[in-house]
């Protein structure tokens, strides 16, 4: 079966568009200067689509029984995004929607060495075109002074131009034991 091909009307001939302005009659042209149908009536009032749709989002995740949401809420959580970068990105990684390609384990190590650490460490990321990366810090021995090592690791990652955004980890992927960072991209 071929398929039938469009027909175009024919080309209209000089005979044709006189017959059509003598049909016409003689016509003015309008000095039209503002749109009427705007003029009528007044624009409605901008609504904030995307800022709602963004509270609306935040208050399901509070509203949720999620574990590392639950924990943001206490502080137990570390969570961090460079100005200018979309809140969608921190979403995506708290929800384990990038692939890690390399950790880190911080345990054991006193708090110079372990700057010193994650200094090469993400030097060695960048290098190697790493996207998206775990730094285990643990959580502390001591309970109710928190984690040396994850403190530092806030303030380090905070600094640092490379890095986009961190939030702690999923349960599964180590919890607040443990941050998931998101690097740029290398140029």
């Amino acid at each position: 079966m071929s398929k039938p091909r469009k027909q175009h009307p024919p080309e209209p001939s000089l005979g044709d568009a006189e017959l059509f302005r003598q049909a016409v009659g003689p016509v003015r042209e309008l000095n039209v200067t503002v749109d009427p149908v705007r003029a009528s009536r007044p624009a409605p009032a901008p609504e904030p689509l995307q800022s709602l749709a963004d509270e609306r989002q935040v208050l399901r995740e509070l509203l949720s029984d999620d574990e590392a949401l639950v924990g943001m809420a206490s502080g137990e959580v570390l969570a961090h995004l460079q100005d200018g970068y979309p809140p969608r990105l921190l979403r995506q990684l708290r929800r384990g929607q990038y692939v890690i390609e390399a950790e880190l384990d911080l345990h054991h190590l006193r708090q110079h060495q372990a700057r010193a650490v994650l200094g090469r460490f993400l030097a060695d990321c960048r290098r190697d075109r790493h996207r998206c990366i775990r730094i285990i810090h643990g959580k502390g021995k001591d309970a109710g002074q928190g984690s040396v090592l994850k403190a530092m690791t806030d303030r380090v990652l905070r600094q640092r131009a490379e890095v986009i955004g961190f939030t702690s980890a999923r349960p599964q992927d180590g919890g607040t034991g443990a941050v998931l960072v998101l690097l740029q991209a290398p140029r």
